[in-house]
C-alpha cells in the first residue's frame, strides 16, 4: 500500500489517507482480504497523529471499504458488492421519496445529477 500526502492540499490528511485507501481497494491494488497496517504503524510511516489515521480507518469501515476483525487487524472488504448494494438501497429510497413528493422522472433525475456533480467536484 502506497500513500502520498500533499501537505499543501486543502484536503485534510485523514481524508487524503481515506481517499487513497478507498481508491486502491476499489481498483484492486489492495485486493479483498489484504491486511492493512496497524493505525500506529501507518501513522508513524506517514508522520501523522494516531488519531488522524484512526479517523481514516473508522470512515473506511463506516463505508464498508475495510472491516476490523478485533485483535486480528483491519482488512480490505469486498468493496464492490457492498458499495453497489448500498448505492442501490439509497437509490431506491430516493426514488420512493421523490415519487411521494410528486416529482416527475425528469425532475427527480435532474436532482440526482446536480447532487452527483456536487459530490464529484474536485476539491
Amino acid at each position: 500500500m502506497e500513500i502520498t500526502l500533499d501537505p499543501d492540499s486543502q484536503v485534510p490528511p485523514f481524508e487524503q489517507v481515506r481517499e487513497q485507501i478507498a481508491e486502491q481497494a476499489r481498483t484492486g491494488l489492495l485486493p479483498v482480504g489484504t491486511k492493512l497496517p496497524t493505525v500506529r504503524a501507518l501513522a508513524a510511516e506517514l508522520g501523522l497523529a494516531v488519531n488522524t489515521v484512526a479517523r481514516s480507518y473508522r470512515e473506511l469501515e463506516a463505508d464498508s471499504v475495510v472491516e476490523t476483525r478485533g485483535r486480528n487487524g483491519t482488512f480490505v472488504a469486498a468493496v464492490g458488492d457492498t458499495a453497489r448494494r448500498e448505492a442501490a438501497a439509497a437509490a431506491g429510497e430516493y426514488a420512493r421519496r421523490a415519487a411521494r413528493l410528486g416529482l416527475g422522472h425528469d425532475e427527480a433525475l435532474a436532482a440526482v445529477v446536480i447532487a452527483l456533480d456536487a459530490a464529484y467536484e474536485p476539491r
